[in-house]
C-alpha cells in the first residue's frame, strides 16, 4: 500500500479506538489481551504513538534509550483524561507523518522501502490490531478492515516480524503452512521448523492450509480471533503451534 493510504488508515483506526475508549469504562478487562484494562491498552497504543511521533518528527537515526522513551511518553494521565491524551498523541503522530519528507531517514527496524513506508505501515497495523483489542473489550464485533491493507498488515507479520531470528514460532519438525486470503490475490507459504520462520510467495504443497477473508485471516494470525469460522484443512496443530509461539515484539 502506498503511504497515503496507510496514513489514511491510522487516521481512521485511531479514531475508532478513541471513540470506542470513549464510551467504555477504562477498567473493562481486554478479552484479547487478557493480561489487560482498557486503561491498560489505551495506555499502551498512546505511548507508541508518542514513541513513534518523535523517531519521525526528530528524524532520529537511532532508537530511543530508556531516559528518552520516557520523556516522550510525559506523565501518565488519570483516567478523565484518558482518551483526550490518546487523541492528542494520534493527531500529533498524523502530522509527523504527514509533515516528513519522502527521503526522511529515522531509525526503523523491519525492511521497507523508506523509514517513512516504515512507520505509516507500522503505526496504522499497531493502531488497527488494538482498536480490534478496545472493540472486545466494549463487547462489540470489530469494524471492517479492508481486503488490501489485511493482507498488508498479514504480508508485514510473515515477512517482517516472524522471520527475524529471535522469533519463538519453531518447530521439531519442518511443517509448512499456507495462508491463502479467499479475496485477495496473494498467499503466503510459511515453513516452520527449528530454524527461523521462511515465507515464500505464492501458493504450494502444505501440512495446514488456512482460506478465508483477508480480514479474519489478520485477525487469526495477529491472534485476535478464534479459529471457528476459518477454512482449515490438514494439521491443524500448527495452528495451535502459532497462537502459542507466534509473539510479537519490535526488538
Amino acid at each position: 500500500m502506498e503511504i497515503p493510504e496507510l496514513v489514511d488508515v491510522l487516521r481512521r483506526e485511531g479514531g475508532l479506538l478513541a471513540a470506542t475508549a470513549d464510551r467504555t469504562p477504562p477498567d473493562t478487562p481486554v478479552p484479547t489481551c487478557p493480561e489487560w484494562r482498557l486503561r491498560d491498552l489505551v495506555l499502551h497504543t498512546g505511548r507508541v504513538h508518542r514513541w513513534a511521533t518523535a523517531l519521525v518528527r526528530d528524524a532520529l537515526t537511532a532508537p530511543i534509550d530508556a531516559e528518552g522513551t520516557a520523556a516522550v511518553w510525559g506523565q501518565e494521565p488519570s483516567d478523565a483524561d484518558l482518551v483526550a491524551w490518546f487523541r492528542e498523541g494520534h493527531r500529533s503522530l498524523l502530522a509527523a507523518l504527514d509533515g516528513a519528507p519522502a527521503d526522511l531517514a529515522c531509525w526503523s527496524f523491519l525492511p521497507a522501502p523508506s523509514p517513512l513506508a516504515f512507520w505509516a505501515r507500522r503505526q496504522a497495523h499497531e493502531t488497527a490490531v488494538h482498536r480490534v483489542d478496545a472493540e472486545s473489550a466494549a463487547g462489540t464485533g470489530p469494524s471492517p478492515v479492508d481486503p488490501a491493507f489485511a493482507a498488508d498488515g498479514l504480508d508485514e507479520l510473515l515477512n517482517g516480524f516472524l522471520v527475524r531470528p529471535r522469533t519463538k514460532l519453531r518447530s521439531a519438525d519442518t511443517r509448512t503452512l499456507l495462508v491463502s486470503p479467499t479475496d485477495r490475490p496473494e498467499s503466503w507459504l510459511a515453513t516452520i521448523g527449528p530454524d527461523p520462520l521462511r515465507v515464500e510467495p505464492g501458493p504450494g504443497p502444505a501440512d495446514c492450509t488456512v482460506t478465508g477473508p483477508a480480514q479474519e485471516l489478520y485477525l487469526l494470525l495477529w491472534n485476535r480471533r478464534p479459529v471457528d469460522g476459518i477454512g482449515v484443512t490438514g494439521d491443524r496443530s500448527l495452528l495451535e503451534l502459532w497462537r502459542s509461539s507466534a509473539q510479537i515484539r519490535w526488538s
